[in-house]
């Protein structure tokens, strides 16, 4: 549980999700075994209708981990690419091995910090999902403005951080950095002149950001 809805709506709205790929569920199960974070069934779910509606063809996604969300994402285009960067080298070849494994092309997996990775990258996106370093939002959002089309969107997960966010009485001591960090973050894509942005309480909390045309 999240401890953003509640525990009854969460597992409602999961028994309805239609029935996933065997690879999805193998991937799930090794999440789940082995503590790996990956994105919530209702958030996968979300991610598919929101490709779907702005019709996506290039998607950059910070944090790769097992290839999961690439390989949800990927496969919710027609035609399109994906370019994923991962910081850690394991998982790096795990997503290759799991989207090699999806049949799926035009998914580029690149390895590095995402601060050093970012200024490297000349294409333009249509939709960027940040789902990394919590503390690290607000270092990579100049660079997913810059590299996003106008008309285009960011998607932000894990915004409201185990309900932390939004209520003091949450917050665990070791986790005050990630927590004022996010408020940081959440307020400047709020407000920031060139983005609408609403807050979902969905999974651990999404962000949805569109990015007006230059006027």
């Amino acid at each position: 549980m999240s401890n953003i809805n509640k525990e009854y709506i969460e597992e409602y709205i999961r028994e309805i999700i239609p029935k996933r790929t065997e690879l999805i569920q193998s991937l799930e199960e090794y999440a789940k075994e082995n503590h790996v974070p990956i994105i919530h069934l209702e958030v996968a779910e979300f991610l598919k209708v929101l490709i779907k509606i702005k019709k996506a063809k290039n998607i950059l996604e910070i944090g790769s981990a097992i290839g999961y969300s690439a390989i949800i994402m990927a496969s919710s285009m027609d035609n399109g690419s994906l370019t994923s960067i991962e910081r850690r080298e394991d998982m790096v070849n795990l997503a290759k091995s799991n989207i090699e494994k999806s049949g799926l092309e035009r998914v580029n997996i690149i390895h590095g910090e995402a601060q050093e990775v970012l200024p490297n990258i000349k294409q333009k996106f249509d939709f960027i999902f940040i789902d990394a370093a919590k503390g690290k939002y607000m270092e990579f959002l100049p660079f997913c403005i810059d590299m996003l089309e106008e008309n285009g969107v960011i998607v932000s997960d894990n915004v409201l951080f185990k309900g932390m966010v939004a209520n003091d009485d949450l917050v665990v001591r070791r986790k005050k950095t990630i927590v004022r960090r996010m408020r940081e973050y959440l307020d400047y894509i709020s407000n920031h002149p060139r983005l609408t942005t609403s807050v979902i309480p969905i999974g651990d909390g999404m962000a949805i950001s569109y990015k007006e045309d230059d006027k």
